[in-house]
């Protein structure tokens, strides 16, 4: 089969570099940096916090190949910072928002775990009428 191995599509072989970046000499401070071993879930999440971004101008990604893991992501700033900063710290706010999203699950379920009972029904469908969730409710009604 053509599959390659799948920690080829995480790990970095020897001297492989994670990010490389390539500067724009048309466009005035842009960018496009090549991320290596990661799909559209960080890309698409890059992409979306640097449009938040007021001092991005532009950010868009591309996978050049499905079968590739690796993107690229084209950055223009306003020139108050370098698209390099300006990734770096758009993925800083997205660690600060994944930690905040672990802990809110976390405390959301260990309510959830002293609030119920001997058995819970695992699809929140309320049949299970022993001391598990009542009324109708699912797990999205916290």
């Amino acid at each position: 089969m053509n599959i390659p191995n799948r920690f080829e599509l995480f790990v970095l072989e020897d001297g492989e570099k994670a990010v490389e970046v390539n500067e724009d000499t048309k466009v005035p401070n842009a960018a496009t940096i090549k991320v290596v071993k990661q799909d559209h879930t960080l890309a698409n999440m890059l992409r979306a916090q640097l449009l938040a971004m007021p001092q991005v101008l532009f950010a868009g990604y591309r996978v050049s190949h499905p079968l590739q893991p690796n993107f690229e992501i084209r950055i223009q700033t306003d020139g108050s910072v370098t698209p390099q900063e300006i990734l770096q710290q758009a993925a800083e706010k997205l660690i600060a928002m994944m930690v905040s999203l672990e802990s809110k699950f976390k405390t959301e379920f260990s309510y959830k775990d002293a609030d119920s009972g001997a058995m819970d029904d695992p699809y929140g469908t309320g049949t299970i009428a022993t001391t598990g969730w009542t009324g109708g409710r699912d797990y999205l009604d916290f």
